[in-house]
């Protein structure tokens, strides 16, 4: 069951990457066609060329990159911990971005979101991961 869960979190974490590059690309070079851009409530703005294009002076986009490769890191070395601990990061990271857009700004960004969903399930399967093995060793 422990390979399964890793499988899925390796999974997850190449779809974070995906997105994370994509959001970075869009940032550095403001492509004529921006497929996230659907009205001025739903677009990628705020997190490529807005007020959450930096978080403390770095690309938003390139903390969530370097966050999905530690987590891709650690699902291939099978280390549950530094799984966990990333998804604990990451999903904290994502709910203090979910609430500047839609609290503060009141935009939805459609990559972020998924980026979101895509993080609430790394840390499931980061949960599931850890309490398998615990169980494993509290097993007679």
């Amino acid at each position: 069951m422990r390979e399964k869960y890793f499988d899925w979190i390796k999974i997850l974490g190449f779809i974070g990457v995906f997105l994370a590059l994509y959001l970075l690309w869009e940032q550095f070079f403001h492509p004529a066609f921006q497929p996230c851009n659907i009205s001025s409530t739903v677009n990628c703005n705020a997190t490529i060329t807005g007020p959450l294009a930096k978080t403390l002076g770095v690309p938003t986009p390139l903390i969530g990159l370097a966050g999905y490769l530690i987590i891709l890191f650690a699902a291939f070395k099978k280390k549950a911990g530094l799984v966990m601990g990333m998804a604990f990061f990451g999903l904290s990271f994502c709910l203090y971005i979910a609430f500047r857009e839609l609290i503060q700004l009141r935009v939805i960004c459609p990559v972020c979101v998924a980026c979101q969903l895509d993080m609430i399930s790394v840390f499931i399967f980061g949960v599931l991961l850890n309490i398998h093995h615990k169980d494993l060793q509290t097993a007679p």
